[in-house]
């Protein structure tokens, strides 16, 4: 009868995703993941294969922890738009609190701009979290429309990659280590952004 592995393999992808996050795909040795992880050789390829298809999954749990997230806003607030605002205010301010996160840049958009033509399995899949996500926000501004909040002439699938590319700028401009108050200044001028499509109220 085999024996049950000696680690937490969730607990183990999630220290996966710390370190490289922190450090980067390229910098991230074997030897750093056996480490960090306290797994022997023969055992981490065991769980996870090679490096690249640990660092896979890692990028996989990271975009999922993103759209639990953003799930979670969609059902906390009260309407489409509130929760856009609110999972936008998540992602820029969070890195600044208490629990801050291995790097303030987000994790996809780091190893994009890391790895090279040459890696193609990254560079697929990268594009394709990315996607989602813009997907995930299009959603979010349909909703948008249909409820009200947004000018009916708003189109969802241009305003989604507006959306996501003030996303990607901020989170790493945060990188230089501004102030709560700077971030909370660009982050309105993305809110001021997304104001300019809302409705019209109606006058009676």
């Amino acid at each position: 009868m085999p024996r049950a592995p000696q680690y937490d393999r969730q607990e183990a992808l999630d220290q996966a995703v710390r370190l490289f996050w922190s450090r980067g795909y390229h910098a991230t040795s074997l030897k750093h993941l056996e480490q960090s992880l306290d797994m022997r050789p023969g055992s981490l390829y065991a769980a996870f294969g090679n490096k690249e298809t640990l660092f896979l999954e890692a990028l996989d749990r990271y975009a999922a922890a993103m759209a639990s997230e953003l799930q979670g806003h969609l059902k906390r607030e009260p309407s489409a738009l509130e929760a856009l605002r609110a999972f936008l205010r998540e992602l820029v301010l969070g890195c600044l609190g208490g629990a801050e996160p291995p790097a303030r840049a987000c994790m996809i958009v780091k190893t994009l701009l890391e790895v090279s033509e040459d890696d193609e399995p990254l560079r697929t899949r990268v594009n394709a979290l990315l996607g989602s996500m813009e997907l995930a926000i299009e959603q979010l501004l349909k909703r948008s429309v249909a409820q009200g909040d947004l000018r009916s002439d708003v189109d969802p699938g241009r305003l989604a990659r507006v959306v996501q590319v003030q996303i990607m700028g901020l989170r790493t401009y945060a990188q230089r280590d501004l102030t709560p108050g700077v971030l909370e200044s660009l982050l309105a001028d993305v809110f001021s952004l997304l104001d300019n499509y809302r409705s019209l109220p109606t006058t009676a």
